[in-house]
């Protein structure tokens, strides 16, 4: 028995372990994770897009993704974890290079300057209260998008059909509430500090 009441069998693959221990709680197991995968989605979002910010977004995008279905117990086979992180990797690029012409790409270029780096999140507990306490702060409406994209990880039509919009207004929505998340969360952040 691991630690946080995590039961792994000892004869069990690394990749088991590290999922029942995600599985458990355990915040060190999905830096661990961070760190064992960050290399290669951060190159494989870096040459797509050529740029380090839409490259660092894309490798967030990709462990929300990637943990919500490990916690979810929505993994298929643990043996093939990278296979299904690089795949995940490459749907978050497909969306990406779909992004209409006319979206707000500065958004993602300040998202370093107002959120913290990835291993922080990762790491520090602090981080997930401080995202709880934010999310209270945002209207329903975007709070609930949001947690159907990213939590329940729906299609776009199922989430325009639940929220009541049009499908093509989905992504506009979506960006306009990661930017009301953003601000809000910079604000919590500079109001923590003094």
């Amino acid at each position: 028995m691991g630690a946080e009441g995590a039961m792994v069998p000892a004869a069990a693959s690394p990749e088991a372990q590290l999922i029942a221990r995600i599985q458990a709680g355990q915040a060190e197991a999905e830096a661990e994770l961070y760190h064992r995968y960050s290399e290669r989605i951060y190159y494989l979002g870096l040459r797509e897009t050529r740029s380090s910010a839409d490259a660092d977004d894309i490798r967030a995008e990709t462990f929300l993704r990637v943990l919500c279905a490990i916690r979810g117990n929505r993994l298929h086979s643990v043996s093939s974890l990278a296979g299904y992180i690089v795949g995940v990797t490459r749907n978050v690029l497909h969306e990406f290079r779909r992004r209409p012409a006319f979206e707000d790409v500065t958004q993602f270029e300040d998202l370093a300057a107002c959120t913290p780096s990835n291993e922080e999140v990762f790491v520090n507990s602090e981080v997930q209260k401080a995202i709880e306490r934010t999310l209270a702060r945002l209207r329903p409406r975007e709070r609930n998008l949001l947690r159907m994209h990213y939590f329940e990880e729906l299609p776009r039509g199922e989430i325009a059909r639940r929220a009541g919009i049009a499908e093509e207004r989905v992504r506009l929505v979506k960006s306009r509430a990661l930017k009301h998340f953003r601000e809000a969360y910079s604000r919590l952040n500079q109001t923590g500090k003094r």
